[in-house]
């Protein structure tokens, strides 16, 4: 969410959310404005509420695979480094994503994701890919880039829009610990418990499996804020109990 603070504050009480992913180019005054960087930096002190991650970082006509995808990756590594962000989500779906088993498809892609590694790795910043490739392939896109700043931010329900339904919770091992930086959870308009068409006790019984501690970050609509802070609150219960969440630090 970019466009208003308020959302840092809004958060913060919630019990069990820990930070808010921010879009950046999103609204008029947007994360490629350094002053609006800075105020959601200042907000997110304040009420001690991290800026884990970034989205929505493509600027007007660019793609993973256009020749303007260095710049807004490297802004982007920017503006997240003032804001403590560990992770830039870099989306890419359908037609723009690669063929991986083709050069011609894919070439384009590593290339711009190898001359922004570098930069992200400086800033302590990981390049998370979420696109409609499946687990597998994804791998093979991260094998060609081949740089520990480039892995992936996996979203299971896209996996199942996209056609990898049945590959969405294995998935989570065949990526594995060192592959995901960060993961989406959402099930469409419903609650995280709710049938959808994504078993979520299986996919975090895999999360556990595999060790993995990074971030979960809901990608939910609601109709308002009351119901953002109720729905919310009920999905943290269910996270609650199916994950193993490491221990606060005293």
């Amino acid at each position: 969410m970019v466009g208003d603070l308020n959302v840092i504050r809004t958060a913060a009480t919630i019990t069990g959310i820990r930070g808010v992913e921010l879009q950046v180019t999103a609204g008029a005054r947007n994360l490629r404005d350094w002053d609006v960087v800075r105020q959601y930096k200042r907000e997110s002190d304040r009420w001690d509420m991290r800026i884990p991650s970034l989205a929505g970082i493509w600027d007007k006509g660019v793609s993973i695979s256009s020749p303007g995808a260095v710049e807004s990756l490297q802004l982007t590594i920017r503006a997240a480094e003032i804001l403590g962000c560990g992770v830039i989500l870099a989306a890419f779906f359908k037609e723009n994503a690669p063929d991986v088993n083709r050069e011609e498809s894919y070439a384009p892609v590593v290339r711009n994701l190898r001359k922004a590694a570098p930069a992200a790795a400086d800033a302590g910043v990981i390049i998370g890919l979420e696109n409609s490739l499946s687990p597998a392939d994804n791998c093979k896109l991260l094998d060609l880039v081949g740089h520990p700043a480039v892995r992936v931010y996996y979203d299971l329900y896209n996996m199942t829009t996209f056609g990898h339904g049945a590959e969405a919770v294995p998935g989570v091992k065949v990526l594995g610990r060192e592959r995901i930086c960060a993961v989406h959870v959402k099930n469409g308009d419903k609650l995280i418990e709710e049938p959808g068409p994504l078993d979520w006790v299986a996919a975090f019984a895999a999360f556990n499996e595999i060790g993995y501690a990074g971030w979960f970050t809901y990608e939910t609509s609601h109709k308002s804020t009351p119901t953002c802070l109720a729905d919310t609150a009920r999905n943290n219960v269910f996270l609650a109990k199916h994950l193993h969440m490491p221990a606060a630090a005293s």
